[in-house]
């Protein structure tokens, strides 16, 4: 009988599929190794049954003890199949832009999920790092594979992802390409494939632009999985012949792309991925051979990057209607000379008095608390002041106009994307009275009713 013990027998050997239609005009074959077809659908099955052993075998985790971890997700469902099979308890953190998809199937195996914010500092007591660190402390018994640090990351990838990639490829593998976010999976499969092909092999890692790896300050963006605000040890630099940055844009659009015309129904990251494959396999004749790892499956983003009123709402689409579009709007108000600037705003550590005097400066009732200077990044917006809810507070204390501004914020005005229909734009004025327009996923300006009323009244 072909059977197997348990899941963990199955983790691995992954198949490499040709991709045909999005390499239109490549001359180089572009083949892409599926990890989703991991039991856990995911890459990082392999590394969680590395770690685990490892820990086991050190003593480091002990029977009725418990799995701590920061994680987008993947991680925490490898840790959670092995840790069901092994009687372990799971606690996972994780920011809050991953998907309720993702939240949802760690909860199924049993696993205690906790939400942190996505634009805190990765020191900052609230975000999911230092929350992890915190419960391994409060927590007997407790165990922190830490993906971050942990050398059986790499180490996994060396012993399994390399050599099947090398096998499945005779040798004939001239280009890796993978997305960075620990660094384990490229680092590890990198060196493997670098040692065997006498450093023949380039490798190529895909970015988020904003993440370290490409040179950004680890700002927010919203492609999930991959990039980094800090240097993971796992991630080794001199594996890594070079680094390609792609926008969220690009990364969702080419996901959607591999499921309606490769037929792969894969995570951000892929999309992302197999965007900077292509850009490498651009540059070579058919003697390349290009290897890209794809990490997820797009099951668990069914309500982000393939629902397209998610699409819409972050500007990533344009949504089909013949009527004037937001972006209209707002380049007709960026015309005025007599309009205030795009994106009117305030810091959360400055004064409410500050706040007040911006908004009667530039003649506007309500405006963005943000964590940075513009451009701005969606996570980056904290909250609002509203010119009325700012004169009730300062009314009932005048010491308010000396505390900061994070103290008496509102909740963030609504968003739409700038290239929804009128239709949209007037529905979510109606309920509010200004609205935050995005464009690929950020921030690029404010429309309020009176600037509808200015579109809509001149011919």
């Amino acid at each position: 009988m072909r059977v197997y013990e348990n899941l963990a027998a199955v983790v691995g050997g992954t198949p490499l599929i040709r991709l045909n239609a999005v390499t239109a005009g490549i001359a180089a074959p572009v083949f892409a190794k599926l990890e989703y077809v991991n039991p856990g659908g995911s890459v990082k099955d392999r590394i969680a049954l590395a770690m685990i052993d490892a820990a086991e075998a050190t003593g480091q985790l002990r029977p009725g003890g418990t799995i701590v971890e920061p994680t987008s997700g993947n991680t925490g469902v490898g840790l959670a199949i092995v840790a069901a099979a092994r009687g372990y308890r799971c606690v996972f953190t994780m920011p809050d832009k991953i998907s309720e998809e993702k939240q949802a199937v760690l909860r199924a195996y049993g696993a205690e999920v906790l939400v942190c914010p996505t634009a805190v500092a990765p020191d900052d007591p609230r975000s999911y790092y230092s929350v992890a660190r915190r419960v391994v402390a409060e927590t007997p018994g407790a165990w922190s594979p830490d993906q971050y640090s942990n050398p059986h990351n790499p180490a996994a990838h060396h012993a399994s992802t390399g050599p099947e990639i090398w096998a499945d490829t005779d040798g004939c593998v001239t280009h890796f390409v993978a997305g960075i976010g620990t660094g384990g999976t490229i680092s590890g499969t990198g060196r493997y494939l670098k040692e065997v092909s006498g450093r023949r092999v380039q490798v190529v890692g895909a970015d988020p632009e904003g993440s370290v790896y490409s040179g950004g300050s680890g700002r927010p963006y919203l492609v999930e999985g991959v990039g980094e605000d800090i240097w993971p040890t796992t991630y080794d630099k001199a594996v890594v012949d070079r680094v390609e940055a792609v926008s969220d844009r690009d990364s969702f659009l080419m996901t959607r792309e591999l499921a309606r015309r490769e037929g792969m129904l894969v995570g951000g990251s892929c999309g992302l991925a197999v965007v900077a494959a292509l850009r490498v396999a651009r540059e070579l004749d058919a003697d390349g051979c290009v290897v890209v790892l794809l990490p997820d499956s797009g099951r668990g983003y069914l309500s982000k990057i393939f629902n397209d009123e998610w699409m819409y709402d972050y500007g990533f689409l344009d949504r089909p209607s013949d009527e004037p579009t937001v972006a209209e709007v707002l380049a007709r108000k960026a015309a005025d000379a007599t309009s205030p600037p795009d994106l009117v705003h305030v810091h959360p550590d400055e004064t409410v008095g500050a706040a007040i005097s911006y908004l009667r400066e530039y003649n506007v009732s309500q405006m963005p608390v943000v964590r940075q200077e513009p451009p701005l990044r969606s996570a980056e917006v904290a909250g609002a002041v509203i010119e009325l809810e700012l004169l009730g507070a300062v009314f009932a204390d005048r010491a308010a106009v000396d505390a900061p501004v994070a103290a008496y914020m509102s909740p963030p005005l609504p968003t739409v994307g700038a290239g929804e229909p009128l239709s949209v734009l007037v529905a979510a004025l109606g309920a509010a009275p200004a609205v935050l327009v995005l464009e690929d996923g950020n921030p690029v300006g404010i429309l309020t009713r009176s600037d509808l009323l200015s579109f809509l009244a001149t011919p």
